[in-house]
């Protein structure tokens, strides 16, 4: 490595640091500012706002990642521009793609790095800030194990009216099977009072129950006192995992949600783009220092003001494009693959386009 690229690398992470750190305040003040008052109604205390204010981080430094990479992108070459550095780099025999080299590297592993934190850290940290904001400032609720209703398969709906997570057993349950020829149709129901899960084969029972079947002559009823269900697909973690939003999971809870929704028939389109967008957003830094290195480099008029005005056009461009696409995917116009990268994908064939055209 030489020296103009420690130089370089140096200066480039020196301000994305200062970036995150600029955002991730003013992000805290503004929240603060607008949710103070349901701290002190609720009577919260301080160690329970700075455990908020913790938790929240992470999903702002996600967020804020992208933002700050091409913010130091274009602040770092913008200087250098100004300062007539890059002249001197550019006169000594340095090309714009041998100059852009260090930048490109640093935000791959800055990207790899962003997804393994978007994926696992942001999730668990999400969590936490969902539950503190049920408890102290009345946004959502916790999952409580009631009222839990879900499609099992593609022709059974269950209904759960509350489940006790410490002994995995279930108050008033109900389960309706549905004719795979004709979905409207219902064949058969369950109603149990009560349903236990037996650890060591896998299976629910259920206890004090009817089950009733349904044909065009009328239906007929078989009371039980204990009856064993061997063809359910969940288990009791499955429940607690049926219950939360997907920016709430890891990467693993994603995938395994979106092959139950594929075995159940349900459309696991907005669950698929949640994926793909994992792995789509924090590539978005490098396709951003792609697009907007080469035009901060030519020096111009307006000096750094002119290149944060850039970076607040790039951003909020990129983010309208993202935001549309995701619009057309969650209709089902678009593939959840295509929504997730459409975004990265046109500014990527923008920043090659234009890559040629600029001043070496």
């Amino acid at each position: 490595m030489k020296i103009i690229d420690r130089y370089l690398i140096k200066q480039f992470v020196q301000t994305i640091f200062f970036g995150l750190l600029a955002f991730t305040l003013i992000f805290v003040v503004i929240d603060m500012v607008e949710n103070i008052d349901d701290f002190i109604d609720q009577k919260a205390s301080v160690d329970i706002v700075l455990h908020y204010y913790l938790v929240f981080i992470p999903e702002i430094v996600k967020l804020m990642t992208p933002v700050s990479v091409l913010f130091a992108a274009l602040f770092t070459a913008g200087k250098m521009a100004n300062m007539s550095e890059l002249t001197a780099i550019k006169a000594s025999g340095v090309s714009l793609y041998r100059f852009m080299i260090p930048f490109l590297i640093t935000t791959l592993f800055i990207s790899l790095l962003s997804i393994y934190f978007a994926g696992y850290v942001v999730p668990n940290a999400n969590q936490t800030k969902v539950n503190l904001e049920s408890k102290y400032l009345n946004k959502g609720s916790v999952f409580s194990g009631s009222n839990i209703f879900f499609q099992d398969s593609q022709t059974r709906i269950v209904n759960i009216s509350f489940f006790d997570v410490t002994s995995n057993q279930a108050n008033r349950t109900s389960f309706q099977e549905f004719d795979i020829t004709d979905l409207t149709k219902m064949i058969s129901r369950i109603d149990a009072a009560r349903m236990i899960y037996d650890s060591t084969t896998g299976s629910w029972i259920v206890k004090d129950g009817v089950k009733r079947f349904f044909n065009d002559s009328g239906q007929t009823a078989e009371y039980f006192d204990t009856l064993r269900l061997d063809d359910l697909n969940f288990s009791p973690s499955d429940l607690l995992t049926k219950q939360q939003k997907p920016e709430e999971m890891n990467l693993g809870e994603l995938k395994n949600l979106i092959k139950s929704q594929e075995s159940a028939g349900n459309d696991p389109t907005r669950t698929l783009i949640e994926y793909y967008s994992r792995f789509s957003f924090p590539i978005a830094s490098l396709v951003c220092v792609i697009f907007g290195l080469p035009i901060s480099a030519n020096k111009r008029r307006g000096g750094l003001a002119v290149q944060v005005g850039i970076n607040i056009l790039v951003t909020f461009i990129y983010l309208v494009f993202m935001k549309v696409s995701q619009a057309f995917g969650k209709n089902g116009a678009l593939d959840p693959l295509l929504t997730a990268w459409f975004a990265n994908l046109v500014f990527l064939a923008a920043a090659l386009i234009n890559l040629p055209r600029v001043r070496q």
